[in-house]
């Protein structure tokens, strides 16, 4: 049974930083693309960043760029989203997501048949 667990979200101010952490488990994590999403309220599922099974490509999301980054630790089944700079129109529920085909160019949720249960990110003061 696949399993896909994200960690790391909570409240912070504008300007503040979180990252969020996403475990996986049965599943081949070295050959899955990786990818993180978030929905906010009243909106559409955006993909947020995508990274492929070796880590050598990624896709983000231009509003983020800059200020968040994905990584992955193939030997601990780990995939990360590093988030900076944190904005208050950043607040959604994150998620992670695996495929073994390779979304990372389109990253789109329709692609990724793993999810996880998704993390709470919200930024105010």
């Amino acid at each position: 049974q696949v399993q896909l667990v994200e960690s790391g979200g909570g409240l912070v101010q504008p300007g503040g930083s979180l990252r969020l952490s996403c475990v996986a488990s049965g599943l081949n994590f070295e050959i899955s693309t990786i990818g993180w999403f978030r929905r906010a309220p009243g909106k559409a599922r955006e993909g947020v960043s995508c990274i492929s099974k070796s880590g050598s490509r990624t896709k983000v999301l231009d509003s983020v760029k800059g200020r968040f980054t994905i990584s992955r630790d193939n030997a601990r089944n780990t995939a990360y989203l590093q988030m900076d700079n944190l904005k208050p129109e950043d607040t959604a529920i994150y998620y992670c997501a695996a495929d073994a085909w390779d979304a990372t160019d389109y990253c789109d949720g329709v692609y990724f048949n793993h999810w996880g249960q998704g993390t709470q990110v919200t930024v105010s003061s």
